[in-house]
């Protein structure tokens, strides 16, 4: 971790002008860290986190379009605690690193991730190129033939709720989706019950306008998405096999739920709202707040709330928390289950930081227990 001391209300520049001090209680224990693709809003967030991690030292990021400009001038927010430029993604030096994230748009990380394992540097790729295990299907939803179809068995699905511990031993994580970790999360403990019915399953989500990316695009403008509210993709969204996947891996049966996001005309936060039907409709589960609060009694970043709790999205907002309420309405068939989480955090940045300090051997909750912003 870098800390830059102030003089006369100034920070101390680079070369004459900065003074620097490193922390260095734990210097030989430091990992090398790399990210790949850190302009857009999740790589910012992940500078952010790790800027601060006592154990890591940030010391190659990567811009194929701005090579040599201060990571700093364009995220001025990171003035003071990040000392470094871009970087040529294809450098050689990528390989020295420890582990190397991939903050890039689907498709990148295939090509570079076979050889960063040979060279002993572990991969988290916070895009979709490891998700989802069925090559065919992976290809039908993202257009475009597997570069090392090989390595998407070996990978772990990095949720740490059902993963911990293959995530420890792990050289190549995929990082979840921000919709499919919230809706995973919400719906996880009932899925485990085996008192539900698994072919009726509705996700009704909604996100914030930061995870459609940070490249322009006129219908993320505030003037178009403001004061508005939409659905989209209802035909199909690629995150639901991802889900489906997941959760009929935790449950050893086939999962098929009717997944439709929304477009919120907020910064960043994702609210699922999670509809399932109890077995022979008996209300089977005596006790749906103890179900979640017992099944995530020892989880750092899940926060099962009082009963009869609205979730907000604010409440979550720069934080890598989710909370959680489960209800069951007093009119109807269905239970309801409201998830909320930060989707640039729990739902990418911060979930990759905890799956990487499992997998250098960190506390799972180093630099990651901040807690949400308000207002």
């Amino acid at each position: 971790m870098i800390i830059f001391q102030r003089r006369n209300g100034e920070f101390q520049g680079v070369g004459e002008r900065l003074q620097k001090t490193i922390i260095v209680e734990t210097i030989n224990s430091m990992k090398k860290i790399g990210i790949v693709g850190a302009t857009g809003y999740t790589g910012v967030e992940l500078l952010r986190i790790l800027a601060t991690h006592p154990h890591v030292e940030i010391s190659f990021v990567t811009s194929r379009s701005n090579v040599g400009l201060r990571v700093d001038a364009m995220f001025p927010n990171l003035r003071g605690f990040i000392d470094l430029c871009f970087s040529d993604p294809n450098s050689d030096e990528l390989a020295d690193c420890d582990l190397v994230f991939f903050a890039t748009p689907n498709g990148v990380a295939m090509k570079q991730t076979a050889e960063l394992l040979k060279s002993g540097t572990k991969v988290i790729d916070l895009a979709a190129d490891f998700r989802i295990k069925d090559i065919d299907v992976w290809s039908q939803w993202y257009g475009m033939t597997h570069a090392c179809p090989d390595l998407v068995e070996e990978a772990v699905y990095g949720l740490p709720e059902i993963n911990r511990d293959l995530i420890k031993n792990a050289r190549l994580v995929a990082n979840p989706g921000c919709y499919p970790t919230a809706v995973t999360l919400g719906l996880l403990p009932l899925i485990r019950s085996g008192n539900i019915y698994l072919d009726d399953i509705i996700a009704d989500t909604k996100s914030g306008i930061s995870g459609a990316g940070r490249q322009a695009n006129i219908g993320t403008l505030l003037s178009e998405a403001g004061e508005s509210f939409k659905a989209y993709a209802v035909d199909g969204h690629r995150h639901q096999p991802e889900i489906a996947q997941i959760l009929s891996l935790a449950c050893g049966e086939r999962v098929d739920l009717n997944f439709t996001p929304h477009l919120l005309p907020i910064i960043r936060g994702i609210h699922a709202t999670l509809y399932v039907k109890e077995l022979n409709e008996a209300n089977t589960i005596q006790n749906l707040q103890t179900l979640y609060e017992d099944f995530y009694v020892n989880e750092p970043f899940v926060d099962v709330l009082p009963e009869g709790s609205h979730p907000e999205t604010r409440s979550v907002k720069s934080s890598n928390m989710c909370r959680i309420s489960p209800h069951r309405p007093s009119t109807g068939s269905r239970i309801v289950v409201l998830s909320v989480i930060d989707n640039l955090v729990k739902g990418a940045a911060g979930q990759a930081v905890q799956n990487m300090n499992l997998m250098l051997g960190f506390n799972e909750i180093t630099a990651l227990m901040q807690p949400a912003l308000l207002p």
